[in-house]
């Protein structure tokens, strides 16, 4: 029932620092350090993404300095980037990206199943269009209440096989429907489409039945 039309290119950041996979060590975390962020992507030919280097991947050559044995069950492809010295011995690899046209929830899912802090944003070829990061998705919290309300107005209550009439009322994204609704089963319908609405926090129902 939403019409909401957030997607990954509505948030992502456009301009990304990017390095080519014979980058060497030092100018990977000098980029890090400058632009203030944990992962760059690595590229190839004409912008297509290849892999990933973040910080954990660079912390490596510190947690190995020596050849200390002190984490023996340590993943060996970790415990290899030990000895890296260009971008593209020390990337993740394939990179875990998503496309700019998908749902900002599949982003979510991505970065929370992947464990990542960002995703590289890529076309249908695989070619670098942005970054989108974990703050990134959480900028549709900060739309108005208001725009949300009329958004709920027109996409769900709009759409409900009803003639009564029910107020919606937002405060702080937590969304308040009230009024008489006459068929129960319509509530569950009612609550998931808000639900879906980007920048809902939560939802409570004041609702009457006859």
């Amino acid at each position: 029932m939403s019409e909401s039309p957030y997607t990954v290119s509505d948030v992502m950041t456009h301009t990304v620092v990017a390095v080519g996979s014979e980058a060497p060590f030092k100018d990977v975390v000098e980029l890090l350090s400058q632009w203030k962020v944990s992962a760059v992507p690595v590229l190839a030919g004409e912008g297509r993404v290849i892999g990933v280097v973040s910080e954990a991947d660079l912390l490596a050559k510190e947690e190995f300095r020596g050849g200390e044995d002190g984490a023996g069950d340590s993943d060996p492809a970790h415990r290899a980037k030990a000895g890296a010295v260009t971008a593209g011995e020390l990337m993740s690899s394939p990179a875990v990206t998503v496309h700019a046209d998908a749902p900002l929830a599949e982003a979510a899912r991505i970065m929370a199943r992947r464990h990542v802090k960002r995703l590289p944003v890529v076309d249908g070829v695989g070619l670098l269009q942005g970054i989108v990061s974990r703050g990134d998705l959480l900028k549709v919290f900060l739309r108005p209440d208001e725009e949300i309300a009329g958004e709920i107005r027109r996409s769900v209550l709009g759409r409900l096989p009803v003639t009564t009439a029910l107020t919606v009322e937002v405060t702080n994204g937590v969304v308040t429907l009230g009024g008489p609704l006459p068929d129960r089963t319509l509530v569950p319908v009612a609550a998931r489409a808000m639900r879906a609405v980007e920048g809902v926090v939560d939802v409570r129902l004041d609702l009457t039945h006859r």
